[in-house]
């Protein structure tokens, strides 16, 4: 890896901050953040190098060595700005999802989109095979967005097994992990146990994290290096699709309570027009558009540097 400078790893540190503010809300994927500010292919080399090697590394060559295969420094700086960021911003999004939710989701409905660009294009070649394979990701993706959500679930295997389902789909650019967590019913749980300090909660879906991640990361790696076309046609298919989980107005059309919170249970969409109540259109268009600019705001930075 690169040698780099205190100013390179607070950058990184900075990127984990965003990542882990994307990967909060349901429907964005910090995956796309990294893949946009030019850490993605590091990130999973990186992780990649966790195996029984580093071991016989640092038996043989020392602390040293064992660090530097590990790629250490990069990971501690980006995993220590995903975790700021999840403490520091759960509890706000939090409030923001209750109270804001059309000009929330409008930030990133117009993130969103423009990451269906970003990441198509960078498909070197478009034949029937990528094509179809992008079709059905879309539709795989759309067919997941109107599944009812599952009930609140607050068992500790299960978070332990959302956790690792969760950051399989958060290093994908284009999957959100948030999503999964909703789906799954475990979203609230895991939300609320970060911003009230429930660090028992937050230790089972850290080790749940931590399995899905090195399990799946070597898969991922493998589908790059062998099918990249094919690999990003599915992930650009599948944030068309999720497009539908975020758009901003909705129609409640279940919702139950779990404790004082009353949280949605199924929804479907509806135009701003036919929204019951202030659909807040114009600040919500300028929010889609300052996401939208977003992403090309950050590539251009990422292809400066």
């Amino acid at each position: 890896m690169k040698s780099r400078q205190l100013l390179d790893y607070i950058i990184i540190t900075l990127k984990g901050m965003a990542m882990g503010a994307a990967d909060v809300v349901p429907g964005v994927s910090g995956g796309t953040i990294a893949f946009i500010s030019g850490i993605y292919e590091e990130l999973i080399t990186s992780i990649n190098n966790i195996d029984l090697s580093l071991f016989t590394t640092l038996k043989k060559e020392g602390v040293k060595a064992f660090w530097k295969q590990l790629n250490g420094n990069f990971l501690v700086a980006l995993f220590l700005g995903i975790f700021i960021s999840v403490l520091s911003l759960a509890k706000f999004l939090s409030w923001l999802l209750e109270h804001q939710p059309i000009l929330l989701w409008s930030f990133f409905f117009g993130l969103v989109l423009a990451s269906i660009i970003f990441v198509g294009k960078e498909i070197t070649q478009w034949n029937m095979g990528t094509g179809f394979v992008f079709v059905a990701g879309a539709l795989l993706a759309y067919f997941i967005t109107v599944l009812p959500a599952n009930e609140n679930v607050d068992s500790l295997p299960y978070l332990f097994l959302s956790g690792a389902l969760a950051v399989c789909a958060m290093i994908l650019p284009g999957i959100s992990g948030a999503f999964i967590l909703v789906l799954l019913g475990s979203y609230k749980t895991i939300l609320d146990a970060v911003h009230q300090r429930d660090f028992t909660i937050v230790m089972i879906v850290g080790a749940g994290a931590v399995f899905g991640l090195l399990s799946f990361a070597r898969l991922l790696k493998w589908m790059f290096n062998h099918h990249k076309n094919l690999t990003l046609a599915l992930l650009t298919g599948f944030i068309l699709g999720s497009l539908n989980k975020i758009w901003p107005w909705k129609k409640v059309l279940e919702s139950k309570m779990f404790g004082e919170k009353s949280v949605v249970i199924n929804d479907m969409n509806v135009w701003p027009t036919s929204f019951e109540g202030n659909n807040q259109l114009i600040p919500a268009l300028i929010l889609a558009m300052i996401g939208f600019s977003l992403i090309f705001i950050l590539e251009r930075l990422a292809s400066r540097k």
